[in-house]
């Protein structure tokens, strides 16, 4: 009776009968015999009629609770009796619990592969040694088969990039966007390579892409009858870049007025007691000047672009920036971009009462009579405050102007979604300055395209933002333009790259747990295997 409940439990309808459970120094031994019915030929796959012999096989299978197990099965050797076929006997083979060539059962394997599948080599490993299972990282991954892409692209084929190192290498994944699946995976991201993809593949009807030109190329090149669908959000993403670089490059405008503005402006000493400091020297400030010294030297010794960014280990757009932009139009960039820090909403009162007493007041008071009004930060930031007061070397206070990134953020967001005090301030930039106020009008109309997807609409948009918009956001127009049957087709239909996104992100969550040491097989078998 128990060891009929064991082979229900290990061999549920599995031709196999139990003749004996032994303890063994490492787990259980079970000790069956095969009762399935006479095999068929690999080759001829004719059903044997006469036994050959008999031998008995090992197979690991799935531990019962802690303890291991190990079956030793008897099974059959079959003659084939077909005189064409070329093999004369065959093993037989347990439908559901033994494979040619494998000691492990079908449900060991399967339970493996699951955990290659979600865990790779190591990981996997480890979680194998808890739960009593041999097996390593190398036999793990050697469990790891990738499906078999299919002969036809899918309807909908949704494409992207990914990174294998960021900023160096990239490939390009493809995905099912009505199925929800990964299709292949592409070890490069080149138009040729996809082109030729494509041309193996045929089939596919509409292609849901980003704005990167390599796959346009090779969609009108491989699969000029597909429809080319903009990712939507991609396009919100490339219009916020646009408003943030308007709101950047007149960020003056916006200092100009807080600066005019009266009553705004917190009290600081009169500048006749206060000499008005120079630019702070700060990190920021001192690495710029080196950078924009070292990329001068290069590019008047005649070194490229591409040649500098390598020796400096530099992104190109960067090299470009300090080579076309003066130095201190980039010193101020850097000054702007400081950290307000702790000691920020407490200079007024620190100024105030140094001025009051002609600078005969010690820091450790001044720092207990800030403390009290809520200041959480250092004894020695208020003292180096204080020193630079003494120089003449302190920042003056100015009135707080809102970042370009915040800004842009207020008019990236529906107008519903903004506090009371949001709308204040950003009517108040709007009112600083009339081409920030336009980028905004402008953003704001081509978000109630994306959203409600009048795609219609979109060539007069285009057509506005091209004639008094300013240059970011006609810049983006013209990008718009050249797009234009993409970029309406992604403002009218329903198709996105939503789902190929949300695999991109699994991507980068499988290379993570492989720290980023997997070839290019190994990455691409683990994800299309795994769910």
């Amino acid at each position: 009776m128990a060891i009929k409940m064991v082979e229900d439990v290990l061999f549920p309808g599995i031709g196999v009968r139990i003749e004996r459970v032994s303890p063994a120094p490492d787990g259980l031994v079970v000790e069956a015999v095969s009762t399935s019915r006479p095999g068929r030929c690999p080759d001829c796959r004719r059903r044997a009629s006469r036994v050959h012999s008999s031998y008995q096989r090992r197979l690991s299978e799935r531990p019962v609770g802690s303890q291991r197990v190990v079956v030793r099965l008897q099974v059959r050797r079959y003659f084939c009796d077909r005189r064409n076929c070329s093999r004369k006997t065959f093993a037989e083979q347990i439908e559901g619990l033994t494979e040619r060539y494998r000691r492990s059962s079908v449900g060991l394997k399967t339970w493996l592969r699951t955990i290659a599948s979600e865990l790779g080599g190591r990981a996997g490993e480890r979680l194998c040694r808890r739960l009593r299972l041999a097996a390593g990282r190398t036999r793990l991954l050697g469990l790891l088969e990738a499906p078999e892409v299919p002969r036809r692209s899918p309807r909908v084929l949704g494409v992207d990039e990914f990174a294998f190192r960021k900023g160096r290498t990239y490939g390009t994944i493809l995905v099912d966007v009505e199925a929800g699946t990964v299709v292949d995976v592409l070890p490069d991201r080149t138009s040729e390579t996809f082109a030729a993809w494509l041309r193996e593949h045929p089939g596919a009807e509409i292609i849901c892409r980003d704005r990167a030109s390599a796959y346009t190329r090779a969609v009108k090149e491989a699969a000029p009858g597909a429809l080319e669908v903009a990712d939507r959000w991609h396009l919100l993403q490339n219009l916020s870049a646009a408003v943030e670089k308007t709101c950047h490059q007149h960020r003056l405008c916006l200092r100009k007025r807080a600066d005019e503005e009266p009553g705004e402006k917190p009290p600081e000493p009169k500048p006749a007691d206060l000499p008005p400091p120079g630019l702070p020297s700060t990190q920021m400030i001192e690495r710029t000047r080196h950078r924009h010294a070292d990329i001068h030297r290069l590019v008047d010794a005649g070194w490229t672009v591409s040649a500098i960014a390598r020796r400096l280990n530099l992104d190109r757009k960067t090299v470009r920036r300090f080579r076309d932009t003066d130095l201190d139009e980039l010193l101020a960039s850097a000054h702007h971009r400081r950290p307000t820090g702790v000691l920020e909403p407490f200079k007024a009162y620190l100024n105030a009462r140094f001025l009051s007493t002609s600078g005969q007041v010690s820091g450790t008071r001044l720092f207990l009579e800030i403390r009290e009004r809520g200041y959480q930060g250092s004894r020695q930031v208020v003292r180096r405050h204080l020193a630079a007061l003494r120089e003449g070397t302190a920042e003056p206070i100015r009135a707080d102007i809102p970042s370009p990134r915040k800004i842009t953020s207020w008019i990236m967001r529906p107008r519903e979604a903004l506090t009371e005090s949001q709308e204040e301030r950003l009517l108040q930039v709007r009112l600083a300055c009339p081409d920030i106020a336009r980028a905004c009008d402008l953003a704001r109309s081509f978000s109630d395209l994306v959203r409600h997807q009048r795609g219609h609409l979109l060539m007069e948009w285009v057509r506005q933002a091209e004639q008094d918009a300013p240059k970011p956001m006609s810049g983006f127009a013209g990008f718009l333009r050249r797009d234009l049957d993409a970029v309406t087709a992604g403002l009218t239909l329903s198709w996105s790259s939503g789902v190929v996104e949300g695999h991109v992100n699994r991507v980068k969550t499988l290379k993570r747990a492989m720290y980023g040491r997997a070839s290019f097989d190994l990455l691409r078998t683990r994800i299309l295997t795994r769910p």
